[in-house]
């Protein structure tokens, strides 16, 4: 059997298409503990299928609420080379938030090297950068995003 890919041959792209077959894979279902006939083919959504009925004009009552008075700590994550939200787009986003500033602008490190830059807020919030990373960071810095991830998870310093 020959399989003929009728799709542009660009990393992201090919990705994707190849992610169906990963995930509909008999070996990736059992290792997520999904049992046969339970869940019907995955199939990677778009945003055209997501079933909106109604759109917030804003959340940043949402986060506010959520920081202030549920004392949990959320990390906030741009890629510095994302062109659909660029960081200082989410960087004004936080700040319209009103919440102080507990410690500067700073460069975190991966291997002795600067893997992007980090502040923290006074209400737990961590903002942190992903240098090189585009709109879906983990996609294009993986390494760097789950070293992010994983000192953010165990509340030591990035």
């Amino acid at each position: 059997n020959l399989l003929v890919l009728c799709i542009p041959i660009l990393w992201q792209t090919y990705k994707y298409y190849l992610s169906y077959f990963w995930a509909n894979a008999e070996v990736t279902r059992n290792a997520l503990g999904i049992k046969e006939g339970s869940v019907g083919e995955w199939v990677r959504c778009h945003n055209a299928d997501l079933p909106y009925t109604i759109d917030l004009r804003s959340s940043i009552e949402y986060h506010r609420n959520v920081t202030a008075n549920g004392g949990y700590r959320a990390l906030v994550y741009s890629g510095d080379h994302d062109a659909v939200v660029p960081h200082l787009g989410t960087q004004a986003w936080i700040r319209s938030l009103g919440f102080p500033v507990a410690h500067h602008w700073r460069a975190w490190h991966l291997h002795g090297q600067s893997a992007g830059f980090t502040l923290t807020y006074s209400n737990n919030m961590t903002f942190a950068t992903i240098k090189g990373g585009g709109h879906t960071a983990p996609e294009y810095e993986p390494e760097r995003c789950f070293a992010m991830f994983s000192r953010w998870i165990l509340d030591k310093q990035l």
